[in-house]
């Protein structure tokens, strides 16, 4: 399912917020297997990876992913593109504007495979153990692991890493509060503790952080607190090769990769320079993208998409236009609605904003009819809650059942409709009942309370979303509702909404086809207000926080289906957002010369990780980046 416009901007604010990899990695689920009790003691433990209600796809000596051409030549160059600016390399910091692809230059212990959902292979470390009681997991090193500084990678730099990013973020010390410690047991050996046992993702979770070079980052007065652009040692297939502050970042493949011939890695990485040009808005990388200016656009505008690629290049070839099928889960991508302020933290005005909101004439004269109204946080599929809740969702709600909507128990969900045509007369005449069940009545030509008028400001980003907004704010000026656009640069955007500074922003919550422990970042109490966090509503409500729990501590497939399904329609049920549309394939434009493996993974149309350069574009390059065609590997 592929939301349309924001994703291309949150790609970015999500590198700004040093979200992660894992974030994205759970977009395919993963899951541990328990091993024998003896295992934990085993000097060489039988498991290479972790797997959900089985075993793994793939054997421990297995030659590389079945989706990768294990062939693809190495080298050439890939452009591509970032939005804003960036001045900042040190993606665990809060502060600052963080450079994009920064994920390049660093391994983790454990690495996913996108076409088997459920599963980790291992990457630093060979082997993994996990303790019968699931209360500790234990990681075993390879020993040829190096920093780029020719440093081995040791289990003493894998427990500084853990302490110091958790340290450095606020995110990373809610993300990984349920861990108690990590323990290095022998230079080539770590154990991670967990609080309590059945939270499945744990030994996951601590398996995807970039591991760093403790010796590095404790000289020269160097903290993970504190923006650099000093480029940093690690231990990925890339280096950085160049900066030019704000405007261009290049990662060059790096020929003494430890990993490089890891099955896990076998071809993977096959760019010999990626360089990221950065833009002010997505409307000018799309001219220098067909100016010959980068490579590869995913596209997630529908006006784009419908008449912005009727060009010569794609006419003779030169560039080709695809859709491709990914199925990657699903999510939500919406106007957000900030709770903590009023007239938000209020549900009927919340739901007579969603009423306001006109998706059928939207999609009829901005999108070219090409999209599907979001009706779940959850996709399309087996996640997402539909009719009414099933004897399993209702075990879990009953017990909630006073600090829930009725409507949860009553009424299957369904956004508000219209004909298209423009006239929203009967959905108007529904939200004026609930703004005035609020308290909210028409004086003076406006909605005002208590004397004070219902005033709010859409906070964008991008400029793409004007012409989507302003219809929208027609629509609630007719119900007497001051609303107003405030479009700011992406550093603005972004230092606003870590302090929670919006009344209404588009946003989007990707999932995973298996919900675990972001679900907390989300929607949990204790993320309602930490600054960095993903919790962006301003949700404080304990029955959310319960079923959160079910989720991350369900012990079967259908006890997580049924705990996100009456996840989904709490939150729906409680309007706190207007959700908007999804497409559902992946939208991609790129110039001749790039290949991919056919078919792609189920899970992940594979960028640039498994992508090559089979030919030289077939345009003129001015970048002295260009003329490298190998990198030695």
């Amino acid at each position: 399912m592929r939301l349309e416009g924001l994703s291309i901007v949150l790609s970015e604010l999500r590198g700004r917020l040093s979200l992660p990899r894992i974030s994205l990695a759970l977009l395919t689920g993963f899951y541990l297997i328990l091993l024998p009790a003896e295992a934990a003691d085993r000097s060489e433990p039988a498991a290479h990876g972790f797997s959900l209600y089985g075993t793994l796809a793939l054997e421990r000596d297995f030659p590389h992913f079945p989706y990768v051409n294990p062939q693809a030549p190495k080298g050439g160059e890939l452009r591509t593109r970032g939005l804003g600016s960036f001045d900042n390399l040190n993606r665990f910091t809060i502060k600052g504007q963080t450079a994009v692809g920064l994920e390049l230059i660093y391994d983790t212990l454990l690495t996913s495979s996108a076409d088997e959902p459920g599963s980790a292979y291992g990457l630093l470390a060979h082997s993994i153990a996990v303790a019968p009681d699931g209360l500790s997991a234990t990681f075993f090193l390879r020993r040829e692991a190096k920093f780029h500084d020719g440093r081995p990678v040791t289990a003493e730099d894998v427990v500084w890493s853990f302490d110091a990013i958790r340290a450095a973020h606020p995110f990373y010390a809610a993300y990984y509060h349920s861990i108690s410690r990590a323990v290095a047991d022998a230079p080539d050996q770590v154990t991670f503790y967990f609080e309590q046992s059945g939270n499945r993702e744990l030994p996951l979770i601590v398996g995807q952080f970039a591991v760093l070079p403790k010796h590095y980052w404790t000289q020269n007065g160097r903290s993970l607190k504190d923006t650099t652009l000093e480029p940093p040692v690690g231990s990925g297939p890339y280096r950085i090769a160049r900066v030019d502050n704000g405007r261009i970042i290049t990662y060059q493949r790096d020929p003494n990769y430890w990993g490089r011939n890891l099955n896990v890695n076998i071809g993977r990485h096959n760019f010999a320079l990626i360089r990221f040009d950065y833009f002010g808005d997505d409307g000018v990388s799309f001219e220098a993208f067909k100016a010959g200016e980068m490579d590869l656009r995913e596209e997630f505008s529908s006006k784009n998409w419908a008449t912005g690629y009727a060009i010569e290049a794609v006419k003779s070839g030169a560039m080709l236009v695809e859709e491709i099928d990914v199925d990657s889960g699903g999510g939500m991508q919406a106007f957000v609605m900030n709770t903590r302020r009023t007239p938000f933290d209020n549900r009927a005005v919340r739901q007579a904003f969603n009423l306001a909101f006109d998706f059928e004439w939207t999609n009829k004269n901005l999108f070219y009819g090409q999209y599907a109204r979001t009706e779940s946080f959850f996709g399309d599929g087996e996640l997402a809650a539909t009719g009414l809740p099933s004897a399993a969702e209702l075990a879990l709600l009953e017990p909630l059942r006073d600090a829930l909507p009725s409507d949860v128990f009553t009424t299957a969900f369904e956004n508000p409709k219209t004909a298209g045509d423009g006239n929203v007369r009967t959905n108007l005449r529904e939200a004026r009942r609930l703004l005035a069940s609020a308290g909210w009545e028409i004086a003076n030509g406006r909605l005002e309370k208590q004397g004070q008028p219902l005033e709010v400001e859409f906070l964008l980003v991008q400029p793409g979303f004007e012409r989507i907004v302003a219809p929208y704010i027609k629509n609630l000026e007719k119900l007497g509702v001051a609303a107003r656009i405030r479009l700011v640069d992406p550093t603005q955007y972004q230092n606003r909404l870590n302090g929670f500074d919006f009344d209404i922003i588009v946003d989007s919550f990707g999932q995973s086809l298996s919900p675990g422990n972001e679900q907390r970042d989300y929607w949990s109490s204790e993320s309602a207000d930490r600054e960095g966090g993903r919790n962006m509503i301003g949700i404080r409500n304990p029955a959310i926080d319960a079923l959160v729990d079910k989720i991350i501590f369900a012990d079967t497939r259908a006890a997580l289906i049924a705990a996100t399904r009456a996840l989904d329609r709490v939150l729906l049920w409680s309007h706190y957002v207007v959700p908007q549309w999804h497409a559902p394939r992946e939208r991609v434009a790129y110039w001749r010369g790039l290949s991919y493996p056919k078919p792609l993974p189920r899970h992940s149309l594979g960028f640039p990780d498994i992508w090559w350069r089979s030919a030289p574009p077939p345009y003129s390059s001015n970048h002295q980046d260009a003329t490298v065609s190998g990198d030695g590997s």
